[in-house]
């Protein structure tokens, strides 16, 4: 085990980055990105991305690590979030993970991720183009004549889970259940305290969803998915961002303004609830919730008397 993380989770326009910032300064700390979209180059306004001001001199990492165009996967990002972390326990200093991808959290803790059978296998394209010819019904059939248990999990129009499973086998020999398994058996390459940061009533963090995208539209999200499909950059999964994809319906003529910026706000809601059902299922997670008269600086002074218990004193790392 390589050392101790701080790790701040939570439902998307909780309020995350603020705390995480608050933190690092608290605990001379820096911090490490865990959101699957703020990867992206180019993609600032709609993935939330922190600003150099919201950033107030705090070291940041795992932000613009790659194109948008291009294909990014777990195994991926537990290797180079991993490697950024390594860097700032060298230095001595708190990384303090931030995101509420929860898939990225677990492989960064784990030290692994899926298998790292990436696209440039070719395996995926080839899937891809099974799936079209032959259908859900018998790729699904395929699945279950190797991997019955993950088969029997999966819906039938779950097409991304159903062709991973079936590339980690072909590559590997392995099923991704019993590689999952394997996973799970080997001691964590960090040690991790856990926060988990949420809203109550659910109808504040609806709200802070709402305002937080009134807010992008102001900042100039039309300009940032205009000038990135005008160039043909927004492929692949950075296509499928909440909001991207929204308003290239919009610059389509498939949507108005109006209807696709209720998407985007249902859709941010949707994703919110997702990621709390994820997060709620960890037990390690110490939560702190954020109420209507709730303010930074008690949100702050809560986790840090929470991390003190766990031996982050703020004058030293133990």
């Amino acid at each position: 085990m390589s050392g101790k993380i701080v790790v701040i989770c939570g439902p998307t326009a909780s309020g995350k980055t603020a705390l995480s910032v608050a933190l690092a300064k608290r605990l001379d700390g820096e911090v490490v990105s865990a959101d699957s979209m703020q990867i992206y180059r180019r993609m600032d306004i709609g993935t939330a991305k922190p600003t150099a001001e919201e950033r107030s001199g705090v070291p940041h990492h795992m932000l613009d690590v790659t194109g948008p165009g291009e294909q990014y996967s777990v195994s991926r990002y537990a290797e180079e979030a991993g490697d950024c972390v390594d860097g700032i326990l060298a230095r001595g200093n708190v990384p303090i993970v931030c995101g509420g991808t929860g898939l990225y959290i677990d492989g960064l803790i784990r030290g692994a991720g899926y298998q790292p059978c990436g696209a440039d296998s070719g395996l995926r394209d080839e899937l891809a183009a099974e799936w079209e010819q032959n259908g859900p019904e018998r790729m699904l059939e395929q699945l279950r004549a190797v991997d019955p248990d993950s088969a029997a999990r999966l819906h039938i129009n779950d097409k991304r889970r159903i062709l991973r499973a079936l590339e980690v086998f072909r590559a590997t020999g392995e099923t991704i259940t019993a590689h999952n398994l394997r996973t799970q058996m080997r001691p964590p390459r960090f040690d991790a305290v856990m926060l988990g940061l949420t809203t109550e009533p659910r109808s504040l963090l609806y709200e802070r969803i709402d305002r937080r995208v009134d807010e992008m539209l102001e900042q100039g999200l039309l300009r940032e998915v205009r000038a990135l499909l005008d160039e043909g950059l927004l492929t692949g999964t950075a296509a499928q961002a909440i909001g991207y994809k929204e308003l290239t319906d919009y610059f389509r003529g498939a949507a108005t303004l109006e209807e696709a910026a209720d998407q985007i706000r249902q859709k941010s809601r949707n994703y919110a609830k997702r990621q709390l059902t994820w997060f709620r299922r960890d037990k390690r997670i110490r939560w702190i919730v954020r109420k209507e008269d709730s303010d930074l600086n008690s949100i702050l002074q809560e986790s840090t008397e929470y991390l003190r218990t766990r031996g982050y004193t703020g004058d030293e790392k133990t």
